[in-house]
Formats: C-alpha cells, sequence, structure tokens
C-alpha cells in the first residue's frame, strides 16, 4: 500500500479529512523553504504539494505566480525541488506530491524524472498542464508504478469525463473548486458538494479539493463533502507578508494547526 494510501485509509478511521498544503519549492529562499516545510509537516499538514517553480504558469493566480518569480530568482530548478523532497523525507514520513508544468519534466526526461523522484522520496506527480491523452508519452517511460499519477477535474468537466480522467488516475483526484486561477474568490460551497458528490459516482478514489480555500470554515465544509481540502495560495500570501520574518515558519505551523483543526468531522 503507497504511503498516501495508508493516510486516507488512517484518516477515514479518525473521521478526519486530510489537510493539503501547496508552497512553491525554494520560496521566498531554499533554505527558508526547507524549514517551512518541517513546521507545516510538524503542524499537522497531512500531505504536502511542493511547486516547481516555472515562469509562463497558465493555472495559478498572481499570489503563486510571484512566488514561482522568487524561486526561480534563487535559482531554483526541479532537480533542486527533487532535493527538498530528499531532505524532507530524511526526516518525515508526510506524503509529498510533485506539482508542475509539464515543461520541466519534458526537459529532464521522463524515464530520469521517475527514477529520481522516487529516489528523493515523492509519492505522487501532479502535471497541471498534461491530459490523460498525452500523458502516456510521459508514464510510458517509467520503469514501475512507485509514483502515483494525480488527475485533475473541474465543476465544468461532464460526468463521463470524470470516470475517464479516473480511469488514469492513481494516488487522490484533485477537484478544482471553480473555473479561474488559484487564488481566486467566490468559493460556492454548495457547487463543491454537487461536484464532489458527482465525482464520487465514478471514482473510489480520494478526493481533495482546491482554489479558493483559505479558511477553516471552508476546510471544514469542503471536508463533508470530500476526503480532502487544498489550501495554496493562502500559504503563499503568508510567505509573501512575511518575506523576511525569522519566525515565519512558525507563523505558517500557526496557521496550518488552525485548518487541521477544521478537518476533525
Amino acid at each position: 500500500m503507497s504511503r498516501l494510501a495508508r493516510l486516507f485509509a488512517h484518516l477515514k478511521e479518525k473521521r478526519e479529512g486530510a489537510l493539503v498544503g501547496f508552497v512553491t519549492a525554494g520560496d521566498p529562499t531554499p533554505d527558508m523553504s526547507l524549514h517551512i516545510l518541517r513546521a507545516m509537516a510538524e503542524a499537522g499538514v497531512d500531505i504536502i504539494e511542493l511547486g516547481v517553480p516555472f515562469s509562463d504558469p497558465t493555472a495559478d493566480g498572481p499570489v503563486i505566480q510571484r512566488s514561482s518569480a522568487r524561486a526561480l530568482a534563487h535559482g531554483m530548478t526541479l532537480e533542486k525541488t527533487l532535493d527538498l523532497c530528499r531532505a524532507m523525507r530524511r526526516e518525515s514520513d508526510v506524503p509529498l506530491v510533485v506539482f508542475s508544468y509539464y515543461n520541466p519534466i519534458l526537459a529532464m526526461g521522463g524515464t530520469r524524472f521517475y527514477e529520481e523522484s522516487v529516489r528523493a522520496g515523492a509519492d505522487a506527480v501532479l502535471v497541471v498542464d498534461l491530459p490523460p491523452e498525452e500523458s502516456q508519452e510521459l508514464v510510458g517511460q517509467w520503469s514501475g508504478n512507485q509514483l502515483d499519477f494525480i488527475r485533475l477535474a473541474a465543476p465544468t468537466t461532464p460526468t463521463e469525463r470524470m470516470a475517464a480522467i479516473a480511469r488514469d488516475a492513481s494516488g487522490f483526484i484533485y477537484l478544482v473548486s471553480m473555473t479561474g486561477v488559484t487564488g481566486s474568490a467566490g468559493l460556492d460551497l454548495s457547487e463543491v458538494a454537487a461536484t464532489a458528490a458527482r465525482l464520487k459516482q465514478v471514482t473510489s478514489l480520494p478526493v481533495c479539493v482546491g482554489f479558493g480555500i483559505s479558511q477553516p470554515e471552508h476546510v471544514s465544509a469542503v471536508c463533508r463533502a470530500a476526503d480532502g481540502a487544498v489550501v495554496g495560495s493562502a500559504f503563499e500570501r503568508l510567505i509573501e507578508e512575511n518575506l523576511t520574518a525569522g519566525d515565519l515558519p512558525e507563523r505558517m505551523a500557526r496557521y496550518a494547526r488552525t485548518l487541521k483543526a477544521a478537518t476533525r468531522l
């Protein structure tokens, strides 16, 4: 059983949703990034999505765009992102998801990406701009099945399409809560619940909902409808507001603890 599968089984027994925390690797600096990851894991974040900085994002709002720019300015790369995974895995069992656009992975090469990710202790990859029809060129180069491939669905995804997406997914399904980019306002929790219910009709995989989630009440409502809540822009906004604060990891941990408390049903 994979690390992600064990986690979701354990949380189900405890009647808890998963708190999935996204941060951009290397933001605000590579060294501080590792301290932040440690603090988030210790504060109870169940799954960490480690974003690979990218110069031309299409799904990210301005907060995460700026975080990528800061990380790239410090020389952050996919290779260095995997170094952060490796450093975290030496001291934590928290599941780690590499969150990337396809271009950096394509540049590294599918075979090398798989081997390096597994060696670094990553558990899964989510490639934002690689639909199922095109992903065989990547996963066809993998030498095993030690890396879960997380897929995306959205409120606009027809149910039949959801079923097709889920067939090739593993780990969990990332359900985008709304149309738009990360950090968007206007979260409609009733629509989220309806879309999650529709997705759960066609898959037994856990469903985690992201985009627009920033408050404990959002997390609580999402975890009643799905298996987990993804918080990204709100964590990155906290980093951006405290770029030079020496206690930034502690501030991230305090925020994470308030969100994690809301996952307990």
